[in-house]
C-alpha cells in the first residue's frame, strides 16, 4: 500500500481530518458533560466523527482495500447527512440537540453535505484514471 500526494487529495484528506477532530471533540464534551440531555444526538455525532476518521485514513492510502473502505465510509456519511438532515428538517424535536448532520450540516456551514459529494466524486474520478 502506498500514499498519494496530489494537492487535491491532500486537501480532501485535511478537511476530513478536521471534521473527524471537530465532531469527535464536540461529541466527547457533550457525552461527558450532558449525555442525559440528548444521548442519541451526541452518539450520532460520535458516530459521524468515527466515519470521518475512517474516511480520512482510507483516503490516505491507495489500493483496492483502501478504496473500498473509502467508498463505504463516504457512502455511509452521505446517507447519514441526507437521512438525519431530512429527519431534523421534518421534525426538529427528534433530536433535542444538534448533531453534525442536523439540518444537512447547517451548523458547520453545510460542509457535511458537500463533503461526501466531493469525496464520492473524487473516488469516481480516481477510478476512471486507474489503468484497466
Amino acid at each position: 500500500m502506498s500514499t498519494v500526494r496530489t494537492p487535491g487529495r491532500q486537501l480532501l484528506i485535511a478537511v476530513y481530518a478536521v471534521f473527524a477532530v471537530a465532531a469527535g471533540a464536540r461529541s466527547a464534551v457533550q457525552i461527558a458533560t450532558k449525555f442525559d440531555e440528548a444521548p442519541l444526538a451526541y452518539l450520532l455525532s460520535a458516530f459521524a466523527a468515527a466515519v470521518y476518521l475512517v474516511a480520512t485514513v482510507a483516503l490516505r492510502w491507495t489500493g483496492p482495500r483502501a478504496r473500498a473502505i473509502a467508498w463505504t465510509a463516504i457512502g455511509i456519511e452521505m446517507a447519514g447527512v441526507v437521512i438525519v438532515g431530512a429527519l431534523t428538517v421534518f421534525d426538529d424535536k427528534l433530536f433535542p440537540d444538534a448533531t453534525v448532520w442536523s439540518d444537512f450540516g447547517a451548523g458547520y456551514g453545510y460542509v457535511p453535505l458537500v463533503l461526501p459529494i466531493v469525496g464520492l466524486w473524487w473516488l469516481a474520478r480516481e477510478r476512471r484514471r486507474q489503468p484497466a
